[in-house]
């Protein structure tokens, strides 16, 4: 240690730097006192005879730890290299360096560049054996200071949150009361809004849908305005990580939580860099104690959410999807039976069917896909079975689905009460601020005003809100809905349910269907874990290549090859939709379309040129007798004349040869009588005269 007069002039030429520090924002507000000490030191520079004073103030609120990037000391690090620093004044060691790797190494520059180290002790010379040991002392004192000081606030902060004592930050809905410790948010509509969110996790079952079911009624959310305090709140709309917070936060199950996330220290550049807020697994908490106070929900409900949301989430493995809608019943229930994963959606062709496979071993490792299957026969089948599980509790259901509608028309009305009535009492406090204002003070009141207005505007537009929903369209009666519980199957089908309640429906009657394929008998097995441990097996016919449900039907085909050889293909169409056989694709015939079946199938149709008039149609022999259509087939149904039919309702064939016939002659001869056979042995009732 040397005095002022020690230093030499080469050291005074050069520049000195007044380095300053404070560890954390809150001393750089704060200790303003040992800020301004630092800053002192100029003077301590002047005083050594140093005219180059510099202040690096870069680092404040910074720590020197050694795991936190810090500008100034890099800063003041280059100047030594640069041999432009003749000495360094701080205000003690640890504001130099709170680790001895940055220590030593700025000690290590100052004896290369024989510069000097001041603080309020005296001036030290690295260069000299003595000097250099008394500073090391001191940075070693300062590190090992720093441990202490931690290991203590933290033993001291874990004993407490031991008793569940500590005051750690909790989420919206509880507060920190003074007497009686951690309990809910006295504020009534803070808690509907958590309520609410809860309510709708265990209707819907998704955080997603919880979070647009919300934002479509205009729920809002709180937002502290004031910090970790949390005793003031801006309304603001539902966004979907407040849902997903107050989902997966333990403290609304009543669990005090210390230790939920870590620290994490990686070498970047070869400086150590910690990083903060790393959430772990709940299980791996410091410390959780259950029933510390009051919770929204159980402890059981936590768990089942928990299980929920992780299901929920998209591609992780073993997890049975929630049901996103689309156009596929079983999306995440099948199971492969070969391989255990589940099978993926696909969706082929012109009009997107879905379609079932499983081949995520092919991509993974190029094995051979297991199974590959249409899903519209197998979600109609599985859907017959849905509806024939549901039946016997039918109409309780449905008396329950009314309830918890009546009971959502309440909550909502409820939370707009709650919401009517916060915005009445901010109108009412404005209005009392702006009457207790000097009416001359214009700035000031023109501003109370302003704000007395919005709030009016607030009132007015919750008063509205509150009654449409009182004006809106009734609840459809409980006899109506079970009349739709006594035909599930026209419900199941019914345009206003979404692919996505049919999927929630199912996701609530089983677990998980196992499927597999018989090559053999060409069917594809389905076994069905019911809900509560039930099973059953189900077995459909898989359909060959090119095989799909917009095929002709048996009947049809049978129809048109039976009248191809004597009827035109208007004919034919006529015939099939009298008889109410439409088209593979449910629509009704046309000669067009008579056509291209024939075609496709190699069924040959006549040739009206080729007609040698041995049979005509009704019309033709009407025509050659010279009579109506509709005698002829009055005789035709009285018996006299001998027509021929391919199936009923199809045109009538007769042959030319009958027609020549001596009764039918004289059936068509006849006049005033009826068209049928006269017996040789009867009477007649009118004799000619």
């Amino acid at each position: 240690m040397t005095n002022a007069d020690s230093l030499p002039t080469t050291v005074l030429s050069r520049k000195a730097i007044v380095y300053v520090r404070q560890s954390t924002q809150t001393q750089v507000m704060v200790n303003l006192e040992s800020q301004r000490r630092q800053y002192d030191l100029v003077d301590e520079a002047r005083r050594r005879g140093f005219r180059d004073i510099e202040v690096i103030d870069d680092d404040l609120g910074r720590s020197a730890s050694g795991t936190v990037a810090r500008p100034g000391f890099d800063k003041l690090v280059a100047g030594l290299c640069a041999g432009k620093v003749g000495a360094v004044l701080c205000f003690d060691a640890s504001r130099l360096a709170r680790n001895g790797r940055d220590w030593h190494h700025l000690l290590e520059l100052c004896g290369l560049v024989d510069a000097r180290v001041i603080d309020l002790d005296g001036v030290y010379n690295p260069c000299r054996p003595n000097d250099r040991l008394l500073l090391g002392m001191k940075g070693s004192i300062s590190e090992f200071e720093l441990g202490v000081l931690r290991s203590r606030m933290l033993d001291a902060a874990r004993s407490k949150a031991r008793r569940g004592e500590l005051r750690i930050s909790v989420p919206v809905g509880y507060v920190w009361h003074r007497e009686i410790g951690l309990g809910l948010d006295p504020d009534r509509r803070v808690q509907e809004a958590t309520r609410q969110i809860f309510q709708r996790f265990r209707e819907l079952g998704s955080a997603r849908q919880v979070h647009l079911a919300l934002k479509t009624e205009q729920v809002y959310f709180p937002r502290p305005s004031d910090g970790k305090r949390m005793t003031t709140f801006d309304w603001t709309p539902i966004r979907y990580r407040n849902v997903i917070s107050v989902l997966k936060n333990p403290f609304y199950a009543g669990v005090y939580a210390y230790g939920k996330s870590v620290n994490r220290t990686q070498i970047v550049d070869g400086r150590a860099r910690k990083t903060y807020g790393h959430h772990r697994p709940l299980q791996d908490c410091e410390i959780l104690l259950k029933d510390h106070h009051e919770g929204y929900i159980d402890w059981d409900e936590f768990e089942r959410n928990q299980k929920q949301l992780a299901a929920n989430a998209y591609g992780r493995r073993d997890g049975a999807k929630s049901g996103r809608g689309g156009r596929s019943l079983l999306a995440g229930l099948l199971v492969c039976r070969r391989c255990g994963r589940r099978l993926n959606v696909v969706y082929t062709g012109r009009s997107s069917q879905p379609v079932y496979r499983c081949d995520r071993g092919n991509a993974a490792v190029g094995a051979r896909r297991c199974m590959m299957f249409g899903g519209l026969r197998v979600d109609a089948a599985l859907a017959r079975e849905f509806i024939r599980a549901v039946e016997p509790i039918a109409i309780e259901a449905a008396l329950l689905a009314e309830r918890r509608m009546m009971e959502r028309q309440a909550e909502h009305r409820r939370i707009l009460e709650l919401e009517l009535q916060q915005a009445r009492y901010e109108a009412s406090l404005a209005e009392r601020r702006y009457a207790a204002c000097d009416p001359d003070n214009r700035l000031i009141a023109a501003t109370l005003e302003k704000n007395w207005e919005a709030t009016l505007r607030r009132v007015r537009d919750c008063e509205t809100r509150l009654d449409a929903t009182a004006t809106c369209a009734p609840t459809p009666a409980i006899p109506e809905l079970t009349g739709i519980a006594e035909d599930l199957v026209a419900a199941w089908k019914s345009a206003k349910v979404t692919m996505r309640s049919r999927q929630q429906l199912a996701r609530a009657l089983v677990n998980d269907i196992i499927v597999d394929i018989d090559e053999q008998a060409r069917e594809i097995v389905l076994i069905i874990h019911w809900k509560g441990g039930q099973h059953s097996e189900l077995r459909l016919r898989k359909p060959r290549t090119g095989e799909h449900e917009c095929s002709t039907s048996d009947d049809a085909l049978a129809i048109i090859r039976s009248m191809a050889s004597r009827w035109s293909d208007q004919d034919i169409a006529a015939t099939l939709n009298r008889m109410g056989l439409p088209t593979g694709q449910g629509k009704t015939w046309t000669a067009h379309r008579v056509g291209s079946i024939r075609r496709v199938r190699g069924i040959h149709a006549y040739k009206s040129a080729e007609k040698d008039g041995t049979w005509l149609t009704l019309r033709e022999a009407a025509q050659q007798c010279g009579v109506t259509s509709h005698r002829i087939r009055k005789l035709i149904k009285a018996g006299v004349l001998r027509a021929e039919q391919v199936v009923p309702r199809a045109p009538f064939q007769i042959l030319a040869t009958d027609l020549a016939a001596p009764s039918v002659a004289e059936a068509i001869g006849r006049k005033g009588r009826p068209c049928h056979l006269v017996a040789g042995n009867q009477l007649p009732m009118f004799p000619d005269t």
